[in-house]
């Protein structure tokens, strides 16, 4: 019944949002301030009628609250006892750019899609435990992307625009690089002789992957095309080659990014006749045969660039997978061609199941990097679909591993200045208007908004009318207070959720260098493993009567 309550008013939600949104085009076509201001009124009292009715009956009695919030409490209360297992397997879900109100409206977002609103979970909302991380960079306060994964992968803060080095190193400084690399928990998994993967929607180069391999004074030299000239005479090596040769044995690479592993001008495979998508490599080289060629001998290396080849593969017989499905980035998942195109959970379910293989476990470093480009694009709705398909590959992911062995972890590099509000009703498109007019220039405007960015538009001398455009677009750019070429990041804290062995370990207001090594304490692995040795040396003693009496019944 309750369901079938949350399908019905979600149903009246939609056209009441719907209705909302035609008063508005009626309001603009009024060409006399006293038509417009009375269909202004009659817009507000039409969403205090659809408020009401929009309460499902379950809601109106306090009953329901109460039972609601004492199950949530029996819940907490069996949090007591703490999952103190060895973790085998890491997970680490990177939502680029998915800062709090991102989770929300994508979550509202899911629960419309699914004929639900606003009550409805993410994948994410049930894990147990939950923290904030403080994203600042050691030079920035509000930082980017590659000082972020540098933070939560190496365990150590730097500067913005550096990827795998601290913060003595200045960006686009080669020569400062040499002895301040740090390590990955995705290279300690690999020391302690784990299989390890990376899935990205970005390129595989990019900003969050790349610090789990590589050592750079500037994110963006992703090929030696993109290097200059004092870097490369200095011995820097571009991050593509690093990819290949600093950690030659990771199991699973699967992304975009295939531009950056051929030579300049080399025609790609998918898109030959598109000069932007030639490859870029100034020194040559064949990347993707290079790291085939790095392989140890019986050992089988499978190169993927279509969809239908990576579904069709027989994991049981593969050692080593890449996976490049775009010369760049990955396409949004709105705009992906299922044909070519694999989606982000089809390529976590591979790597899992490829990972899985591995006796002793596997750290697995999954991005849903495109959230992150929405943002900055001002096309709201491309990133918080981004967002849900990331939170469909966290679903996924849970069926296919077990809370007892497998430490899971959620979290994002940093916020975007994204916002939703305006009074909505509940069930009010997440996409769609707000119920009122602006008090100055008498024009409607969306719930969802951003501080800056490439949707500040001025038409007349006046604010645009968004009732003349299609808000409801995938493309359409939100509306921006400060005019930019390309939205910023936000600064704020970000959430961190965590489930399975020793997730409590994520709790309050942590630096975000602190998750990378309370992951890698879970495991036993990098420098946490004197308490691993120590819990095994204290078992031995309470074992040994047990042992001894076992061997005289035996021996009786």
């Amino acid at each position: 019944m309750d369901v079938s309550w949350d399908v019905v008013m979600w149903g009246r939600g939609r056209t009441a949002g719907t209705e909302m949104q035609q008063g508005h085009s009626s309001l603009l076509a009024a060409p006399a301030q006293r038509r417009r201001m009375k269909a202004l009124l009659v817009l507000l009292l039409l969403a205090q009628l659809c408020s009401a009715s929009l309460v499902p009956e379950r809601e109106k009695d306090p009953e329901y609250w109460r039972r609601q919030a004492q199950e949530t409490l029996r819940n907490a209360l069996r949090l007591q006892r703490l999952n103190q297992n060895v973790a085998k397997n890491l997970i680490l879900f990177l939502g680029d750019g998915m800062g709090v109100s991102t989770v929300t409206a994508a979550r509202i977002l899911k629960g419309q899609l699914h004929g639900q609103g606003e009550e409805s979970l993410l994948e994410m909302d049930k894990f147990p435990f939950v923290a904030l991380a403080k994203t600042y960079n050691t030079n920035a306060q509000v930082p980017d992307s590659a000082g972020t994964a540098t933070a939560y992968l190496c365990g150590v803060k730097a500067n913005e625009g550096t990827l795998g080095v601290s913060a003595g190193v200045t960006r686009d400084r080669c020569n400062t690089t040499k002895g301040q690399e740090v390590t990955s928990i995705l290279r300690w998994a690999k020391e302690a002789g784990k299989a390890v993967g990376i899935v990205t929607t970005t390129r595989v180069t990019h900003a969050t992957p790349s610090a789990a391999y590589a050592h750079s004074a500037n994110r963006d030299w992703y090929s030696d095309g993109e290097m200059p000239p004092d870097a490369l005479e200095g011995g820097c090596k571009d991050i593509a080659r690093q990819l290949v040769e600093n950690i030659p044995d990771i199991e699973v690479i699967l992304g975009g990014g295939r531009k950056y592993m051929y030579p300049r001008n080399a025609s790609d495979v998918e898109y030959p006749h598109e000069e932007k998508q030639r490859g870029t490599r100034l020194d040559g080289r064949n990347l993707v045969q290079a790291w085939r060629e790095a392989k140890p001998r019986g050992k089988v290396a499978e190169y993927v660039w279509h969809r239908r080849g990576l579904l069709a593969l027989n994991l049981t017989r593969v050692d080593f997978l890449l996976g490049l499905f775009e010369p760049g980035d990955m396409m949004y998942e709105l705009d992906r061609n299922n044909d070519t195109d694999p989606s982000l959970s089809e390529m976590v379910s591979v790597a899992i199941r490829m990972l899985q293989k591995n006796p002793r476990g596997f750290f697995l470093l999954v991005e849903g990097g495109r959230i992150d480009h929405g943002h900055h694009e001002g096309k709201a709705k491309q990133a918080l679909h981004e967002a849900v398909e990331l939170d469909r590959a966290i679903g996924l992911a849970t069926r296919l591993t077990s809370t007892q062995d497998t430490l899971s972890v959620v979290t994002a590099d940093h916020s975007h200045v994204f916002t939703f509000g305006g009074y909505t009703p509940r069930g009010n498109p997440i996409f769609g208007l707000a119920p009122m007019q602006s008090d100055v220039d008498r024009k409607p405007f969306t719930s969802i908004l951003y501080g800056n960015g490439p949707g500040y538009k001025i038409v007349a001398g006046e604010r645009e009318n968004v009732s003349a455009v299609d808000f409801a677009h995938a493309n359409y750019q939100a509306q921006s207070a400060v005019p930019l070429r390309q939205e910023t990041h936000g600064g704020e804290d970000v959430a961190v959720f965590a489930r399975g062995p020793m997730a409590h370990l994520l709790h309050g207001v942590h630096e975000q260098n602190y998750i990378p090594h309370a992951m890698a304490y879970a495991a036993c692995i990098g420098s946490n493993r004197g308490h691993c040795n120590a819990a095994a040396r204290a078992a031995t003693p309470l074992l040994l009567p047990f042992l001894g009496l076992l061997l005289l019944l035996l021996l009786c």
